[in-house]
This record gives C-alpha cells, structure tokens and sequence, in this order.
C-alpha cells in the first residue's frame, strides 16, 4: 500500500481514510506542530547535514546540548549520538570484541547487536551450561530491551545465576523500548542493577525520539573508548540540527510520553482480555493470534502493521498505539476487537 504522505493517525489509500495504528513513531513527533518547528529551526540554523568528522579539528556544539540531554534524561553516566541506531550497534559489536572472549544472546534479537559465533543463552529452556563452567572469561551477553512479538520487558533474572568468575557486559538495544518505558520514557537501562561488569545501551532515536539517528550509552570510559574508534571517526555524525532537536525538545518529550500512558490505560480499562489478543497496559503494542481480525479491521477502515519481519518467518501482526490517537480512534478499535473476540 503506497501512502502520499507521512502515516499518522490518519492515512488515504486509494482516495479513501483510514485509522492508522502502525508504524514506530510512538510519541507521534512527526506530525507533532510545535516539534517540527524546532525542527525547521535548527536546520536553518544547523543546516541539513553536517558530512564532518566528529573529531574533526571543528567541534559543533549542537552534538553536546543534545547528549548532555539525552543522559539526563535517560540516567545514564554517559551518552554519544551517531547517524543510526544500527550504526550504534555495530559500533559497540566491534568494540565489544576487542575487548571480551565470548559473546551470549537472548532469542530473536535485532540485527544491530547480532554477531557471528554467538552462543545462545537457553538451550531447551535451560541456561547454556557454558555460562555456569570454571571457566574465567569476559562475555558479553546480547538483548533486545523487549523481544519481538512481546509487551513485556527481557527477564535478566537469569544474569543472577552466572558465578563471579564470568565477567559480564550487558548489551541491551532498546530501540522499541526507549521513550515508552520508564519515567517520563527513560528507557529501563537506569533500572538495570545486576552483578554485572558493564552495562551497555544501544538505540534507534527514529522511533519514539522522532528524530533520524541512533545513541550509544554506557560509562563515561567505555564512551569514551568508542569516541576513539576508527569507524566512529571516519563516519559523518548525526545531523546536528537533529541532535540539538532532542535538547530543545526538553518539555515536548514527557508530555508526549504522558499522553501515551493514558491512551494506554483506556485501552486496559476498555479492552475485553482473552488469548487471541497479547497487550499489556505499560506497552504500546498489541499482538494478535487471529489472522482473520486484520481483515475485519481493514473491511472497518483500520490498518495495522501487517509484514515479514525476519525472511521465512510468519508475518508480524501488530497494532501501534501513539500518543496521537484520540479517544474515538481508540473507541472504534476497541469496539471491532472485543466484537470479534
């Protein structure tokens, strides 16, 4: 289906409207007037891109506004930007293995933080065994902050039975987690409190962040370790314009992010719960089992988000709230869903 416009709440196909809930921008920033603007201004001032070295000999200032707001806003030690949130994590991969013995992950994580040789975390529903031997080893265990066709935050309770002779760093991309979860959409990298070495955070800023780019998060040495790197140098930074977006946006970010939680909590309260559906309140996905729901829907003027995620996988079927749907958008919704329960 091909749209001549950017796919909000609304969308036209074949000169007809439709309620929309698809898509990742789940902030609903752009289309958000008073984002845009900012938008709009820090280009005519930052300009449209911006092909330079970060450690050129010229230092923009509009790349430490932005990460001195993203780490207070995400609680983190230390932040760096780059120009997508899988450079982010390719970026970290690489580090990663000059530095670790053994990388360990989670099922179905995303391409950003996948690498060859990697050992899985379960096996048969069982810790891998190598995690728990006499071995003493740097590993590095990869995730993704909440998995695919999931509403709930990863289980890391499991990092608890690892012995202390594992030393262990912790990759989380949270690309679909950071600006929903936490306080005001901090993420859950603050929460994270695990005996482990380091903890690491990567994330698209394209989604929830509404902005073209990816973040990089940690402790100020790590940070300071991919700063140095070659492929860190030698890339173009995120636009600048972006960057100093994100600080400028201070104000605009947790009043989004409330809006969200309460087109949420009506949809808990509204919605009649049962197997065929997977929704948690906090989260702003809706997972259907009943392929025959998305036909119905569609027949009623709604489209969700319908496609082959992974090759030779089933299709993800999935409904995207944001914080610009309205209570009538959400009403018609939940009216077809329970009906067809």
């Amino acid at each position: 289906m091909n749209v001549n416009q950017f796919p909000d709440r609304l969308i036209e196909i074949d000169q007809e409207q439709y309620l929309y809930f698809g898509g990742t921008a789940y902030l609903g920033l752009s289309t958000n007037k008073a984002f845009q603007e900012l938008v709009i201004k820090n280009i005519l001032k930052w300009g449209t891109t911006y092909g330079s070295s970060r450690n050129a000999n010229i230092k923009v200032t509009a790349y430490e506004n932005g990460e001195t707001f993203l780490a207070n806003y995400i609680k983190a030690e230390a932040v760096v930007t780059v120009s997508s949130g899988m450079l982010a994590g390719k970026l970290v991969i690489d580090e990663l293995k000059k530095q670790i013995d053994t990388f360990c992950h989670f099922d179905d994580i995303h391409t950003a933080i996948q690498t060859d040789n990697s050992l899985p975390v379960f096996i048969d529903g069982k810790i891998n065994s190598r995690l728990l031997d006499d071995k003493e080893e740097k590993i590095t265990l990869l995730t993704d902050g909440v998995p695919s066709f999931e509403t709930n935050t990863i289980d890391l309770s499991v990092l608890r039975e690892i012995p202390k002779h594992k030393e262990i760093t912790l990759l989380i991309d949270e690309s679909h987690s950071l600006g929903i979860l936490g306080e005001n959409g901090c993420g859950i990298y603050s929460a994270i409190n695990l005996p482990i070495k380091r903890k690491i955070m990567v994330s698209s800023l394209g989604k929830a962040f509404g902005l073209t780019g990816g973040v990089i998060v940690s402790d100020a040495s790590f940070i300071e370790e991919i700063k140095k790197s070659e492929i860190f140098g030698s890339a173009a930074g995120m636009n600048p314009a972006f960057v100093q977006t994100l600080a400028d946006a201070s104000e605009i970010y947790p009043k989004q992010h409330q809006k969200l939680v309460d087109n949420l909590a009506y949809i808990d309260q509204k919605l009649v719960k049962n197997d065929s559906i997977k929704f948690d309140k906090r989260y702003p996905l809706i997972y259907l089992k009943d392929k025959n729901i998305i036909e119905i829907l569609k027949e009623n003027k709604i489209i969700i988000a319908s496609f082959k995620y992974k090759q030779n996988a089933d299709n993800l079927n999935r409904i995207v709230v944001t914080a610009n749907h309205i209570q009538e958008d959400l009403d018609k919704l939940i009216n077809i869903l329970n009906q067809n329960r």
